[in-house]
């Protein structure tokens, strides 16, 4: 796990006010808010874990305990840095169904406690895979399986009663492509570091092109292999889903369109955007594309007719979200040398998209 840096965390809110950059961590307000919910004794150890390029998950130790805490970024705040809020709340209301997500244990809206709102879950034990694979699930079958699983506890994720958890209100059930194609147009507008007349024009693709939506579920929002965990042993079991800060209720398509256009397969480009955050998918046993849509069809007994459409949405979506996230890079508040390559990368996000766009519609 990468080490932190000392001007992450600091120990009093005194010495958060004499850095440069807001701290990440104060230890003795976080402490204080620990003891208040039972969670350890003693001085917190905090130690960033994850990729962490929107929001920031630290792995928070006090004696025999060791919980993890998940926080927005650094100021400037993007407008979603309350979203870790709504990543809590469904993670509760989904925690009694078989949807596989980590226990929250505790909420913080008080920002005085470290600037921002935050929340605290379980430790989940396993791997979350990107360049390389626990070995004893490093082999054809069990690569197999893993593709297998992900479609399993997405399909988990768009069965769960989510107005008989607590969901009602969380999103809303219709208009949820409407929506997304309003708060991502306006979010591009705000992210924007420069012109680039691809990303409108995909947008007004997407509106004339807007397909029916089936029953409503919930949505992850990030759904990819990289934002889940697996455990150690064989067999492969996906054992929690993370990232959870841009879910809602709506299309269950958009989750399948996501997963699918960061899924790399054997025969695809070294240099494609995703293939930066999962590299093994080329892997002997892992699935094609294709098959995992077939996988997914099979088991969420949706049709897939449209998955053109919610792929190119998904491509202008991440567009748009890493655009923001160069800004913050451009701006100096983060030293993450992934999204240094947003400058370029923002551009091929959306001429990919365009490709997709125009490619042939499937004959039926």
């Amino acid at each position: 796990m990468p080490a932190v840096a000392r001007a992450d965390v600091v120990d009093t809110p005194e010495e958060a006010a004499e850095q440069e950059l807001p701290p990440l961590v104060v230890r003795r307000p976080l402490e204080e808010y620990l003891d208040q919910h039972g969670l350890g004794s003693g001085e917190v150890e905090a130690e960033r874990i994850g990729e962490g390029h929107s929001n920031v998950t630290f792995l928070i130790r006090r004696g025999d305990t060791r919980v993890v805490l998940r926080r927005p970024p650094r100021p400037p705040l993007p407008p979603s840095a309350h979203d870790v809020l709504r990543e809590a709340r469904v993670l509760t209301a989904v925690q009694d169904t078989p949807v596989r997500g980590p226990r929250v244990l505790a909420v913080c809206d008080d920002e005085t406690v470290l600037g921002v709102p935050f929340y605290v879950m379980e430790e989940v034990v396993g791997t979350v895979i990107t360049d390389a694979i626990p070995e004893p699930l490093d082999t054809p079958k069990e690569r197999e399986r893993i593709g297998r699983e992900l479609v399993e506890a997405l399909a988990e994720i768009h069965g769960a009663d989510w107005q008989a958890c607590g969901l009602e209100g969380f999103g809303k059930p219709t208009g949820y492509l409407e929506r997304q194609l309003r708060r991502f147009g306006g979010l591009w507008e705000h992210n924007k570091t420069r012109e680039l007349p691809r990303v409108q024009e995909l947008e007004d693709w997407l509106r004339r092109n807007l397909p029916e939506s089936p029953e409503a579920s919930i949505v992850h929002g990030d759904y990819r292999l990289g934002n889940v965990m697996v455990g150690n042993d064989a067999p492969a079991r996906i054992v929690a889903v993370f990232d959870w800060e841009m879910a809602t209720i709506g299309d269950p398509l958009a989750d399948v369109g996501y997963l699918t256009v960061t899924w790399v397969e054997r025969e695809d480009a070294e240099d494609t955007m995703f293939s930066r955050l999962t590299t093994v998918t080329r892997g002997e046993g892992f699935q094609t594309r294709d098959e995992l849509v077939a996988l997914y069809e099979e088991r969420a007994g949706r049709s897939m007719s449209d998955l053109r459409w919610y792929q190119t949405l998904a491509l202008w979506k991440s567009a748009v979200f890493m655009e923001g996230n160069y800004k913050r890079f451009a701006a100096g508040t983060t030293d993450d040398p992934y999204l240094k390559m947003f400058d370029e990368g923002v551009p091929r996000l959306a001429e990919a998209a365009w490709e997709i766009a125009n490619m042939p519609a499937p004959s039926t």
